[in-house]
């Protein structure tokens, strides 16, 4: 198929091809169509490559031969340039230009560049934290692997590998000697949270969340509106911290809060008597009360401190793990209480940060429901089996 592309004084409505509508741009086309077969191809003339003179009404025309080809243009260029005797991206060829050279790696330096980055920075004497593949490349023309490597290449090799040396992740090896056993105890609790509750047994994990500070932002908060997010002055005046001391039930999924000036085990105490004293202990047999090992709670303390109270049933103790406060499911209330009640921290007082707080809890009890947990005891079992890689 022949189109034709006129030259000099053309019609407005010739040039601005975008603008056209279907039927005027059909119309086009029969007159150019008309116009391409006077084209007088033998003559000599010298036009470009595939292109022909005409003279239609008095302007100059020329018709080009569109390419039936569909490949994309670099593959018909490549295409082109292997009919000439070159490379399409290589050195030129007999009487050719030189052009870009296409370097190829073996499969040795990409081992060794694979081996690179699972070393750290420091190893090589580079004063960095973790690699980059910019940082990568670099390291590996001053290490002279490879003459020239782009970033780009090393990123690709390493994304087949799955390996991102650029990112981190934090990782802890048990130090408790106990570890499994104490752990095992407490999720066997959890997966029978639900049966111990109907024989009245109920499971309480108890922690606190400490240093929440009071702070009185200059300016205030300024609603969000069209465009625009909720803004915040970067200047504020501190009024003090308070400390929260919450519990959570875990079949049903109901929390406890209080909140107190100082953190020691005499507002633990305090803490204990409100949980012992409430509804959630009424006609209740056994209390598995759930604690890490932080100094507040006591440890060496708290027991005998227990045997002491005139309660109606039996307290059972279970401590966690030495850090392994995740396995506590009280933790998991804290986090939604920082992002929904917390922040921005705009207080004008410690009393106003109290009501926040309480009153963020007393909204979750009317729409509570028990966490799912869903990692078991068999599951820390299975992990702990696996032989753990040791940083060398």
């Amino acid at each position: 198929m022949n189109f034709c592309v006129k030259l000099g004084m053309l019609p407005r409505r010739l040039c601005v091809e975008g603008t056209k509508t279907r039927a005027r741009r059909a119309a086009d086309c029969r007159r150019v169509r008309r116009a391409s077969t006077s084209c007088p191809a033998a003559q000599g003339t010298a036009f470009p490559s595939g292109a022909c003179q005409d003279s239609v009404g008095g302007l100059r025309t020329f018709t080009m031969e569109q390419s039936t080809d569909r490949r994309p243009r670099g593959l018909q260029r490549g295409h082109r340039a292997a009919l000439a005797g070159r490379q399409p991206n290589g050195a030129a060829g007999a009487g050719g230009t030189a052009q870009r050279s296409t370097t190829f790696f073996s499969s040795a330096v990409r081992a060794e560049v694979t081996a690179l980055a699972c070393t750290l920075p420091q190893d090589s004497g580079r004063p960095l934290s973790r690699w980059s593949s910019a940082e990568l490349a670099q390291r590996v023309k001053d290490s002279r692997i490879a003459s020239s490597i782009s970033a780009a290449t090393i990123r690709r090799w390493l994304q087949e590998e799955r390996i991102k040396p650029w990112q981190y992740r934090y990782w802890q090896k048990p130090t408790d000697p106990q570890f499994l056993e104490k752990a095992t105890v407490v999720l066997r609790l959890y997966e029978k949270a639900a049966d111990l509750a109907r024989q009245r047994e109920i499971i309480v994990c108890a922690d606190e969340k400490t240093c929440m500070q009071a702070l009185t932002v200059t300016g205030g908060v300024q609603a969000a509106g069209p465009r625009r997010s909720l803004r915040l002055g970067c200047r504020y005046k501190r009024h003090g911290i308070l400390n929260l001391f919450a519990a959570l039930l875990v079949h049903s999924g109901a929390t406890m809060a209080r909140c107190f000036e100082r953190k020691r085990f005499l507002e633990f105490q305090s803490f204990l008597q409100m949980i012992f004293g409430g509804l959630w202990c009424q006609g209740v047999r056994v209390v598995h009360l759930i604690l890490d090992n932080g100094p507040t709670h006591a440890p060496k303390q708290i027991p005998a401190w227990i045997e002491s109270l005139p309660l109606p049933f039996e307290v059972r103790v279970h401590w966690l793990p030495i850090n392994a406060s995740w396995l506590d499911q009280v933790e998991i209330v804290f986090s939604p209480l920082q992002r929904k009640a917390l922040t921005p921290n705009h207080f004008h007082d410690r009393q106003e940060l109290s009501d926040r707080v309480l009153n963020f809890f007393e909204e979750r009890n009317k729409h509570a429901r028990p966490i799912r947990w869903s990692y078991t005891a068999a599951d820390l079992r299975r992990h702990m089996e696996k032989p753990l890689r040791a940083c060398a």
